[in-house]
C-alpha cells in the first residue's frame, strides 16, 4: 500500500534530512517530496524556496498539479512549471510578475532560465529529483542537473526519488547528498505490484486487432491504457478503435506538448475511458482510475513493464495487466519480468472473474 513509503520517507524528510529513495509506481513517492516540502517551506515573497526536476513534461505538469492539490490550504503560496515547448518569453513574464515559492521543471527549461538570470536559486532550501536514475543515466541532463545544483546554496536539503535504481547510478545520486538517508521500499525481487493480476495471451501479429476487439468487449473496466510501441501504430490503433465505436484518445511523441496535455486531461477526468499510449505515457502518469492495461506491444524490458502495469491498480485498488505475445523475443521479456519480480504470469483464462480486478 501507499503509505509504506510515506511511513518511512516522510518523518526524515521532514526533518530536512537528504533522502534518497527507491519504491515502486504508485506507492505514494510524490506524495513524500509534496508534503514534507510544504510543511517545511516558509515563503517569502519573490524567492524561490524549492526546486522539483523532472525528465519529462507530463511528469512536472502531474507533480505541480500534486503542489496545488496538497496546498489549497496555504492560499499564499505560488507554484508554477516550466518546461520546453512553450514560449520562453511566457515563462519570462511569469517569474518578473508572479515569482513562485516552488519551481518544477525539466531541467533544459530551468537552466536556460537560470543562465538568463530570469531564475533567481540562491534561496533554494529543497532540491528535488524525481525519476531520478531518468535524469542521470542520460550524460546530457546530467549535466544540465549538475549545473543547475551548483547555482543552488550549500545547505540545502536533497531529496531523489525512483521507482528503479540501478547500482551503478546510486553513487551518481550519493555525489549530490550528504550522507542521505537511503530508503529502499521492497527489494527487487518484492517489487510485486499488491492486487494486480497479470496475465499473458499468446498469438500472431495479425490477430491483435480481433482479439483486442474482444477483450473491449468482454472485460468490465472503468478505464484502460493500452500500450504500443511506435507513433504510428498508436495512431493507426487508435483509429480503428474509433471505427469500432469504442471511446479511444491517444497520446505520443508526435504530438505537439499542448495537445499531449490537452488529451491527458481529457482521460484523466474519464472524458474517453480508453487511452491508446506509447512509452511515453508509461512512467509517472498517474490515472486513478485506470484498472486495466493492456500491452498491445509487448515492452523492451521488465522495467518499462514495471512501469506501464503500475499504472493499473495504485494506491490499493485492484487491476488487471495482460500482455500479447506475439514472438521469441516477446517471450523473453515476459521471462525476464517473471524472474527478477518473481512473479508466475500466467495465460489468460477463458472466463475471468470480475471480481479480481474490478473494485466493489
Amino acid at each position: 500500500m501507499g503509505f509504506s513509503v510515506q511511513h518511512e520517507c516522510i518523518p526524515q524528510a521532514i526533518l530536512g534530512m537528504d533522502v534518497i529513495c527507491q519504491a515502486k509506481s504508485g506507492m505514494g513517492k510524490t506524495a513524500v517530496f509534496v508534503l514534507s516540502t510544504l510543511q517545511q517551506i516558509e515563503p517569502v515573497a519573490g524567492q524561490v524556496a524549492a526546486l522539483v526536476l523532472c525528465h519529462t513534461r507530463e511528469l512536472a505538469y502531474q507533480i505541480c498539479h500534486e503542489f496545488e492539490r496538497f496546498s489549497r490550504h496555504l492560499p499564499d503560496l505560488k507554484v508554477a512549471v516550466f518546461y520546453g515547448g512553450v514560449n520562453i518569453k511566457i515563462h519570462k513574464e511569469l517569474l518578473k510578475n508572479e515569482c513562485p515559492h516552488i519551481v518544477v521543471g525539466t531541467p533544459g527549461r530551468v537552466l536556460g532560465l537560470a543562465r538568463d538570470k530570469e531564475l533567481g536559486l540562491k534561496n533554494v532550501r529543497h532540491f528535488i529529483l524525481d525519476e531520478c536514475d531518468k535524469m542521470l543515466e542520460s550524460l546530457d541532463m546530467r549535466r544540465d542537473v549538475q549545473e543547475i545544483f551548483k547555482m543552488t546554496p550549500h545547505d540545502k536539503q536533497v531529496m531523489m526519488f525512483s521507482a528503479t535504481l540501478s547500482k551503478e547510478i546510486r553513487p551518481v545520486c550519493k555525489k549530490f547528498m550528504q550522507d542521505p538517508m537511503e530508503i529502499y521500499v521492497d527489494d527487487e525481487a518484492k517489487l510485486t505490484l499488491h492486487g494486480l493480476v497479470q496475465h499473458y495471451i499468446k498469438l500472431g501479429e495479425m490477430e491483435k486487432n480481433r482479439k483486442l476487439n474482444d477483450l473491449l468487449d468482454a472485460l468490465d473496466f472503468n478505464q484502460v491504457v493500452i500500450f504500443v510501441k511506435s507513433v504510428s501504430r498508436a495512431a493507426e490503433l487508435n483509429k480503428l478503435l474509433v471505427e469500432c465505436n469504442f471511446p479511444s484518445i491517444c497520446i505520443h511523441s508526435g504530438m505537439s506538448q499542448e495537445e499531449r496535455l490537452t488529451r491527458y486531461k481529457g482521460f484523466k477526468e474519464g472524458l474517453k475511458r480508453i487511452l491508446v499510449a506509447t512509452d511515453l505515457v508509461g512512467r509517472g502518469i498517474d490515472i486513478e482510475r485506470v484498472n486495466i492495461v493492456i500491452n498491445y506491444d509487448m515492452p523492451d524490458s521488465a522495467d518499462t513493464y514495471l512501469h506501464r502495469v503500475g499504472r493499473a491498480g495504485r494506491f490499493g485498488t485492484k487491476g488487471l495487466a495482460i500482455t500479447f505475445v506475439a514472438s521469441a523475443s516477446d517471450s523473453d521479456v515476459l521471462n525476464q519480468v517473471q524472474e527478477r519480480f518473481e512473479v508466475d504470469i500466467k495465460e489468460l483464462p477463458e472466463q475471468i472473474d470480475t471480481s479480481t480486478y474490478m473494485p466493489a
